[in-house]
This record gives structure tokens, C-alpha cells and sequence, in this order.
């Protein structure tokens, strides 16, 4: 029986990887990852060569199958997404799932995570705080589930695209008021940025200055400076 290693890779710097990742990227079978092209600048940087195969979210229910049998076989495989700790907001959780369901052995590569980055730069309290991920796409249902966060007293945690980023910004703006929040982008890169202020500035601000890069934003309902 083969082991499935769910291994977090850096989320920007290339330099952030652990000893521990490259040592196991170098000593398993295959590695499977959600895009081969941003995998390979990693194996490349370190000189690793193993076969990849790609595990996406359109093709992670049937690939799954496949890798389940090889483990079973006594291969060992590396998961990775394309930054950060697999599985958070990243496809790979059916694949550990059906893993742990065959009783194939599972372990973690300890390592980077973009909302842990982002809950530190915030500046907002962080002895209590929730994930929720990427809210959905559409307004209606995105409103409605910020209305679900107003008593939440936990500091909260999104990602959120780009081209998204304005339109979320007046959700919360909208539903939960002037609250305190952060956003913070391009984490360990060049250009890595944590903005922080009320909901309405920096609305204001990235209406005039387009958003660039994956966003996390960080808000803490209980802190309205005023309602809308």
C-alpha cells in the first residue's frame, strides 16, 4: 500500500518551500497537481523530475479512480494545487476522501496558506476567526450569505478573485456596513500588498486603482464604524 502525501507548496516565492516538501516531491512515484505548467516552475527551480498528471475540478471525480489504484498498488503520490495547502479552496479533497475511505494512508506536508498570510497582515483580531472560502458568484446568492455572517463575532476570511473583487466589496459593503477589513494580495511576491480600512475606502480605493492578483480579504462583522 502506497501513501498519499498532501504536500503545500509556496504560495508566490519559490523560496518558501519546506525541506520537508522537496524531500518528498523527490521520493514519491507521481506527483498529481491542479496545473502541471505551475507545478513544473517549482520541480524546475529544484531539480526534480517526476512524472505529473493534472487533478482539477472538472477532472477530479474521474481521475480519482485511477490514482486509487495505484496507491493501492504500493505507488506513493504527492498532491499539490498550484499555491499554498491542497484541498483549502483547491481541488483534492474527493481524491484524500476516497483515500481515507480504502484506508490508504494519508499524510501532510505542512506548509503555506494564503488565509493564514492574509489574517496576520490584517491587523484585526485573530484569536477567533472562520474561513469561508470563495463566496458565490452570483449577487443574490453572495448578499444572502453575508446576511447569514451579520452576528458573526469571529474575524472572517474570503478569497476572492480579481474581477470579482469590487463586486464583493459593495456585498459587504451593502449587507454588513462601514466594518473594519484588510485585503491583502500578491502574498510573499513582489508586489505582495495588505490594504487595510473601513469596507467604503477600500471600495473607493480599488475603484480607482483596478484589482490585480488573487485577493484574501479579511473583515470582522462586529467592527461597523457606521451603517450604511
Amino acid at each position: 500500500m502506497g501513501t498519499l502525501y498532501l504536500v503545500a507548496t509556496p504560495v508566490g516565492n519559490l523560496r518558501d518551500v519546506t525541506l520537508r516538501a522537496l524531500e518528498t516531491l523527490k521520493a514519491v512515484d507521481a506527483i498529481a497537481c491542479e496545473d502541471t505548467r505551475q507545478t513544473a516552475k517549482l520541480l524546475h527551480r529544484y531539480q526534480i523530475r517526476k512524472p505529473m498528471t493534472s487533478l482539477h475540478e472538472h477532472n477530479e471525480r474521474s481521475r480519482t479512480p485511477g490514482l486509487l489504484a495505484r496507491l493501492q498498488a504500493g505507488e506513493s503520490i504527492a498532491l499539490v494545487c498550484d499555491g499554498g495547502t491542497p484541498l483549502i479552496s483547491d481541488p483534492g479533497w474527493w481524491l484524500a476522501h476516497r483515500a481515507i475511505e480504502e484506508q490508504i494512508p494519508v499524510s501532510w506536508i505542512p506548509g503555506p496558506t494564503a488565509l493564514v498570510g492574509a489574517l496576520v497582515l490584517s491587523g484585526l483580531p485573530m484569536e477567533r476567526f472562520v474561513f469561508e472560502g470563495f463566496l458565490p458568484t452570483k449577487s443574490g446568492q453572495r448578499r444572502k450569505r453575508l446576511e447569514a455572517l451579520k452576528d458573526e463575532e469571529r474575524t472572517i476570511i474570503l478569497y476572492e478573485s480579481p474581477h470579482r473583487l469590487l463586486k464583493t466589496l459593495r456585498d459587504i459593503h451593502d449587507v454588513l456596513g462601514d466594518v473594519s477589513m484588510a485585503c491583502a494580495r500578491e502574498l510573499t511576491k513582489t508586489f505582495e500588498e495588505a490594504r487595510r480600512g473601513t469596507a467604503g475606502e477600500l471600495l473607493s480605493h480599488f475603484e480607482q486603482h483596478p484589482p490585480r492578483g488573487e485577493f484574501a480579504i479579511v473583515f470582522s462583522p462586529q467592527s461597523i464604524v457606521h451603517s450604511p
